[in-house]
């Protein structure tokens, strides 16, 4: 008789359960469209969403060419403050001035975080 396998859940599997949870909450529209952050081992993407139209307003990540410059001189939490910075900057020329914060799943603390105060640092408000 053969043994069912339980599958244990990985650190992804985790996040994407709480990225869903969060989602379920959180809701772009055009008058303050979403503010997510991807990150991965190496670099931070963010986008800022408009769920309503299904529109993407602005998106960067630190591998971006402005970025990528800068990069070799930054640690990944100093690249992520200057991310958010760029972001508010390219929402900004949008006409977005307010957003809800979607941190995709990850726990508020680190580069996310670095990221969120640097976004507010250049002038977005959540």
């Amino acid at each position: 008789m053969a043994r069912a396998r339980i599958r244990t859940k990985t650190r992804e599997d985790k996040r994407l359960r709480r990225h869903r949870r969060v989602r379920g909450k959180v809701h772009g529209t055009a008058e303050r469209p979403r503010l997510v952050v991807h990150r991965s081992i190496n670099h931070l993407e963010a986008q800022v969403i408009d769920d309503v139209a299904g529109r993407t307003l602005v998106g960067l990540s630190t591998n971006a060419p402005d970025l990528r410059a800068r990069r070799s001189e930054l640690n990944k939490t100093d690249a992520s403050r200057e991310l958010g910075k760029a972001v508010a900057e390219k929402a900004k020329a949008a006409g977005v001035d307010k957003v809800v914060f979607d941190r995709g799943g990850y726990l508020y603390h680190g580069r996310v975080k670095a990221f969120a105060e640097g976004a507010r640092e250049g002038g977005l408000d959540f």
